[in-house]
C-alpha cells in the first residue's frame, strides 16, 4: 500500500485527488503496476467521503492510467496513457542491459533491410508540395501510390486518410465510433499497445485465441452472440503469434462477420510488403464501417510516423476531421520522402529481399525448437511466439544465457503462458543457441516422476 505522505496524493475533491495521483504516476513517484489505497482507507486518511475517492478513481480509469481488478484493488497500469519519467528517472532504476546479452524484444525491422534514407532525402524534390495553401490536403503522389496498392488488393479505396502512423490512424478510427464500454473483439494473445489504446479510451476488449491462421471461427463466432461493437484484427504480421488469414479463413471469418454487418471492422496491416504473406481481409461488400490501416514503418523506416487509412465515407470523414482539430496534418516533408522510397527503382527488390529474410530467421528459429519438441508459431511477421510452462523463469533463463526476450504475459487475456522472440535481428545460425538454451530451461522446469 502506498504512503501517501511519500507520494503526495492529496486533496479534497475527486478531481483535486485524481489530478494529484495523475501528478505522481507522471513523476515516477507512484509506478506502473503500484496498488493504489482502497477507497475507504484513503477517504479516511484524506478526510473526504468515499464517494469522492471512488469518482476520483473512475476519472484516473477513464483516462487509461489506472485499472480496477476486483479484490485486488485499483493499480497503475503496465503502461498509462501518460508521458513517464524513463527507468533512470524513477526512485527504483532497471539495469541496463548486460554487455553480452543480445536484445530481441524491440520488434523492430532490421536496420540492414531499410532503404538508405539520407541519400533519399536528397533527391526529394518539394516544390509546390510546401505551398502553405494546400498543406492539409494529402500528397496526391502519396495518395495515388496507396490507391494503388489497395485496389491492387481488391480494397475500395474511394476514401483515403493520411495519419501519423498506425496506431494514431487506429486511436482516430476507435473514437469516431465507439464510446466508453464500448466492446471490441481482440486477438488473443494480441499486441501490447492494442490493449493499452483500448484501456486509455475505457473499451472493453472480448478475447478470440487465434491460431497461425488468425482468429479461431468457433470463439469469434461465440464472442459476436455475447456482442460487441467492433473487431479489431491483425491480418498478417500478428503481434505476437505471427498468424496470418489465408483465403479459405479469411472466407470463413467473413461469413461469420456477416451475421453482423453494422459492426465496426479495423484491420491493422502495419508490416505491408514484409509480412511474409499475402494479404487477406475480413471486409466483405456488406460491411458498413470499417478501415484498413497501412504504415510504412516496417518497410522503409519505424522512424517514418506515416500510415495510410482507407475506409468508408463517413469513417474516413470523421479520421480526417479529428486531424483538423488537433496535427492538422502528416508533414510534407515526411509524406514526399516516402513517395521517394516507395518509387525508388529498388523498393520492389529490398521489399522482397527484406521479407524473404525475414522469414529465413523466423522458420530457423522454429525448425531448431522443433527439434527439440517446442511447438513455435511465427507464420509472419518479425516475431515467434514460444508456448512455454512458466514465463519468468524462462526470461530469467534465457537473460542468463544471453538473449533477452519478452514475457507473454503483457499480451495475454486468456490464453497460455509464452515468451515473444522477435528473429528480425537474429540470424539464421543464431537461431540453434536460442533454442537449446530455451529448451534446456523448459526441461529444467519440467516435474520429475515418482516411482
Amino acid at each position: 500500500m502506498l504512503d501517501l505522505e511519500q507520494y503526495w496524493i492529496t486533496g479534497s475533491t475527486a478531481r483535486e485527488i485524481a489530478a494529484n495521483a495523475e501528478t505522481a504516476i507522471r513523476d515516477g513517484r507512484i509506478a506502473a503496476g503500484d496498488a493504489l489505497p482502497t477507497v475507504r482507507s484513503l477517504a479516511e486518511q484524506l478526510g473526504a467521503s468515499p464517494a469522492t475517492v471512488n469518482a476520483a478513481y473512475r476519472i484516473l480509469r477513464e483516462r487509461g492510467l489506472v485499472i480496477a481488478e476486483g479484490r485486488r484493488g485499483t493499480r497503475v497500469a503496465p503502461r498509462p496513457a501518460l508521458r513517464t519519467p524513463p527507468p533512470a528517472r524513477r526512485y527504483v532504476a532497471e539495469p541496463p542491459l548486460p554487455p553480452h546479452v543480445r536484445d530481441l524484444t524491440i520488434g523492430l525491422p532490421d536496420p540492414e533491410l531499410l532503404p538508405d534514407l539520407e541519400s533519399a532525402l536528397t533527391r526529394v524534390r518539394l516544390g509546390e508540395k510546401l505551398r502553405v495553401s494546400g498543406l492539409e490536403a494529402a500528397d496526391p503522389e502519396l495518395v495515388a501510390l496507396a490507391t494503388a496498392a489497395f485496389e491492387a488488393d481488391a480494397v475500395p479505396a474511394g476514401s483515403l486518410a493520411v495519419v501519423a502512423g498506425a496506431f494514431d490512424g487506429a486511436e482516430r478510427v476507435l473514437q469516431t465510433h465507439l464510446r466508453p464500454g464500448d466492446r471490441v473483439i481482440v486477438e488473443d494473445p494480441c499486441y501490447i499497445g492494442i490493449l493499452d489504446l483500448m484501456m486509455a479510451l475505457c473499451l472493453v476488449p472480448i478475447a478470440v485465441p487465434v491460431d497461425e491462421l488468425g482468429f479461431d471461427p468457433e470463439a469469434l463466432s461465440a464472442a459476436l452472440v455475447r456482442g460487441a461493437e467492433a473487431v479489431f484484427v491483425v491480418p498478417r504480421a500478428q503481434n505476437p503469434f505471427g498468424s496470418a488469414i489465408d483465403a479459405q479463413r479469411g472466407a470463413e471469418l467473413r461469413g461469420i462477420l456477416a451475421r453482423d454487418p453494422g459492426l465496426l471492422l479495423v484491420e491493422d496491416d502495419h508490416a505491408g510488403r514484409v509480412a511474409g504473406a499475402p494479404f487477406a481481409t475480413l471486409l466483405a461488400p456488406e460491411r458498413e464501417r470499417w478501415a484498413i490501416i497501412r504504415s510504412v514503418s516496417k518497410m522503409l523506416h519505424p522512424d517514418l510516423r506515416l500510415a495510410v487509412v482507407a475506409g468508408d465515407e463517413t469513417t474516413v470523414a470523421r479520421v480526417e476531421g479529428r486531424q483538423i482539430l488537433g496535427p492538422r496534418w502528416v508533414s510534407h516533408v515526411i509524406q514526399a520522402l516516402v513517395v521517394e522510397l516507395l518509387r525508388d527503382d529498388s523498393f520492389d527488390v529490398r521489399t522482397d529481399h527484406a521479407r524473404d529474410v525475414y522469414a529465413a530467421r523466423r522458420r530457423a528459429l522454429i525448425e531448431a525448437l522443433a527439434e527439440h519438441g517446442i511447438a513455435a508459431h511465427g507464420r509472419s511477421g518479425l516475431n515467434v511466439w514460444v508456448p512455454v510452462r512458466e514465463e519468468t523463469q524462462v526470461v530469467r533463463g534465457l537473460d542468463a544465457a544471453g538473449w533477452r526476450v519478452l514475457a507473454g504475459e503483457r499480451f495475454r487475456l486468456m490464453s497460455g503462458p509464452g515468451v515473444r522472440v522477435t528473429t528480425s535481428t537474429l540470424p539464421q545460425d543464431e537461431a540453434p543457441a536460442v533454442a537449446d538454451a530455451l529448451a534446456a530451461i523448459e526441461q529444467a522446469a519440467r516435474p520429475r516422476r515418482l516411482y
